[in-house]
C-alpha cells in the first residue's frame, strides 16, 4: 500500500511539473513578446514589468503568488497543500529560466492572432495537465476566494472577473489592440482548458442486458480490473426479469469491452453514457477534492 502510495504521489507531482512546464512555454514563447496578459500572475507581471523592466516577469509573479498567499492566509485562514505552493511557485520558476536564465526560442512571426492562438491553447494544455492532479497556478484563483469571501461572488465568476480585469489594465499599459487580444487570450484559455478537462476526466457508463451477462462481468472484473454492479431490471414486453450490468470505465477501455461484449453474445442490449467524472477505486480520489 505505501508502494502504491509513494508512486500515485510520483506520479502527481511529475504531471503537474509538466504541466507547468508547458505553461510556462506557452507564456514565454508566445505572450511575453507580444506583451499579451491573458489574466493570472503571469498576465499581471507582464503589466507589471511593462512598469518597472528591471524586475523580470518570472521574478513578478514569485511576488505576486508570493503577496497573493501571504494575504489569504492572513484574511481567510486558507491552509494550503503543498501541492499548491509547489505548482504555483514551479510555474514562476520556469517562466523565469526560460525567459531569462536559459531562454528559449519565441515566435517573432509578427502575427498577434496566432500568438493570441497558440498562446493561449498551449498554456490550457499544460494548466489542464497540472488541474488534472490538483495543482494549481495561483494567481487569480486565491483572489477568486477573495471575492467570495467579502462579495459572495462565486468562483468561477471571480476568476474570469479577476483576468478580464488583468486584459483591461493590459489595454491601459501597452495599448487597447494589445488588450482586445488579452481579453480573446482569456476566453480562448478558459474555453480550451474546460475541453481539455472534459476529454481527460471523461469515462463511460455502460449499461448491458445479455444473456450471457456473468460471462461479461467475468471478463470485466478479471481482464479489466473494474467493478461490476448488477440491477435488477424487468422487460415489459416479455415480463421477463434480467440482471442487467452496470459498469462505468476509461474512456479509452471502451472499444475493448464493446468488443467484447459482440464477441460473447453479439444481441446484447448495450446503453453506452458520457461521465464527466467518477470517483472511487480505479479513478480519482474522493478524499482529494
Amino acid at each position: 500500500m505505501e508502494r502504491s502510495k509513494f508512486w500515485n504521489v510520483t506520479k502527481e507531482y511529475s504531471l503537474i511539473t509538466v504541466g507547468d512546464l508547458i505553461t510556462a512555454v506557452g507564456v514565454v514563447a508566445f505572450l511575453v513578446p507580444y506583451n499579451i496578459a491573458a489574466g493570472g500572475a503571469s498576465g499581471l507581471a507582464i503589466i507589471l514589468h511593462g512598469l518597472v523592466p528591471l524586475i523580470q516577469i518570472g521574478v513578478w509573479m514569485y511576488i505576486i503568488n508570493g503577496f497573493l498567499i501571504l494575504m489569504a492566509i492572513l484574511i481567510l485562514g486558507i491552509d494550503f497543500s503543498f501541492k499548491t505552493i509547489y505548482s504555483t511557485f514551479l510555474l514562476s520558476f520556469f517562466v523565469d529560466l526560460f525567459n531569462n536564465i536559459f531562454p528559449i526560442p519565441v515566435y517573432n512571426g509578427g502575427d498577434l492572432m496566432l500568438a493570441t492562438i497558440f498562446g493561449s491553447i498551449i498554456t490550457a494544455f499544460g494548466m489542464a495537465i497540472a488541474f488534472s492532479q490538483n495543482g494549481s497556478t495561483g494567481g487569480t484563483d486565491i483572489v477568486a476566494k477573495l471575492f467570495n469571501r467579502f462579495f459572495a461572488i462565486p468562483l468561477g465568476q471571480g476568476v474570469l472577473i479577476a483576468d478580464i480585469a488583468i486584459g483591461v489594465l493590459s489595454g491601459f499599459q501597452y495599448g487597447i489592440n494589445i488588450g482586445m487580444y488579452a481579453i480573446l487570450a482569456i476566453v480562448l484559455n478558459g474555453l480550451s482548458i474546460d475541453f481539455l478537462m472534459r476529454g481527460m476526466e471523461m469515462n463511460k457508463q455502460l449499461f448491458i442486458i445479455s444473456a450471457k451477462n456473468e460471462e461479461i462481468s467475468d471478463y470485466i472484473v478479471k481482464k479489466m480490473s473494474h467493478g461490476v454492479t448488477y440491477v435488477p431490471t424487468v422487460g415489459a414486453y416479455t415480463n421477463e426479469a434480467y440482471k442487467m450490468i452496470m459498469v462505468v470505465i476509461k474512456r479509452r477501455e471502451i472499444a475493448e469491452l464493446l468488443s467484447t461484449i459482440k464477441r460473447i453474445d453479439p444481441k446484447a442490449f448495450v446503453i453506452v453514457e458520457d461521465i464527466d467524472k467518477a470517483f472511487g477505486e480505479g479513478f480519482n480520489d474522493i478524499s482529494k477534492l
